[in-house]
């Protein structure tokens, strides 16, 4: 899912294409994809983009006479800029927003079509969406941690809480855990004054590290390399690689649909971080550090190399 630093530079990248022009159609093919009725979609033609913005994990084009066109793009959907114009794409299209410049095509991979466009009237409407998380990059130590230790979670539920944090979702929060050298399981009722203030600065220097790096990437163009697995990122995705910190390779925890990356040697004291279905099926089996786990996988790789299948 496009984060905080995804999203700040599609907006940045949309800017110069957008800013002051009208919208001269919107295309939809997605028929899940359009949220609310009143006003129709269609009162956004011939409106000029006055302003753009992010709430959260969404795009805001801000249209004049008050209106305020939102996009969200859920899990697998992303923006291209094509010339003016240009078709929605079968299967994976969903929309397009066309321009004097050229044209927005959203499209979303997934087969489950997540992606959401909202038209409201005003900024009452528009709050309506705005789960009331703080912004990360903005805040104080002090507001910081008031959000962050307002409920006992876990540091990763706290992390990617939208009521909490504004913007950062999986694939950051495993990054800027490992950058703070913290447990993903930590409670955030429980840390020390000194590694509050480490969270909150790995929190700031991981996401303007990456808007920087992202805005490298995307140059004058247009960002169309928009994913949650990216070369360079710590642990998040690298499963089993190694640690670029200590060379450890990286364990993770799957949950539903997504997963939590971590070190065990950078952030939990070597210990392994059980995975509920792993630990189930395992029980009094499940390695408890990373030599357990190799001396365990040692003695598999034995045993079949031993029957003749390794």
């Amino acid at each position: 899912m496009p984060e905080l630093p995804d999203v700040t530079v599609y907006l940045e990248a949309l800017e110069p294409r957008v800013l002051g022009q009208p919208i001269e159609g919107i295309r939809v093919r997605g028929p899940a994809l359009v949220r609310t009725a009143d006003p129709p979609l269609r009162e956004a033609s011939g409106r000029r983009v006055i302003a753009l913005r992010r709430q959260g994990k969404r795009l805001v084009f801000v249209l004049e006479g008050g209106l305020f066109l939102v996009l969200h793009l859920m899990i697998a959907g992303r923006l291209h800029w094509r010339d003016r114009g240009a078709p929605v794409p079968g299967r994976v299209g969903l929309a397009a927003l066309d321009f004097p410049t050229g044209t927005l095509v959203l499209t979303e991979a997934s087969p489950k079509k997540r992606a959401q466009l909202w038209l409201f009237r005003d900024e009452v409407a528009l709050r309506t969406l705005d789960r009331g998380g703080i912004d990360p990059l903005s805040a104080t130590l002090e507001q910081f941690a008031e959000a962050l230790q307002r409920e006992s979670h876990t540091l990763k539920r706290a992390l990617t809480d939208p009521r909490l944090f504004s913007g950062i979702g999986n694939a950051y929060s495993d990054e800027i855990l490992h950058a703070a050298r913290l447990s993903p399981v930590a409670l955030t009722r429980k840390l020390s004054a000194e590694e509050l203030g480490r969270l909150y600065e790995a929190t700031g220097g991981v996401l303007r590290t990456w808007v920087e790096r992202l805005r490298e990437q995307a140059g004058a163009g247009f960002p169309e390399k928009v994913t949650a697995f990216r070369e360079g990122m710590a642990v998040h995705g690298r499963y089993r690689k190694p640690c670029p910190v200590c060379g450890s390779p990286v364990q993770r925890i799957v949950h539903a649909d997504n997963e939590t990356n971590y070190c065990p040697t950078c952030q939990t004291g070597g210990r392994l971080l059980a995975d509920r279905s792993l630990s189930r099926l395992l029980k009094e089996d499940w390695p408890r550090s990373l030599e357990e786990m190799e001396e365990t996988r040692a003695a598999t790789r034995s045993r079949m190399q031993g029957t003749g299948q390794g």
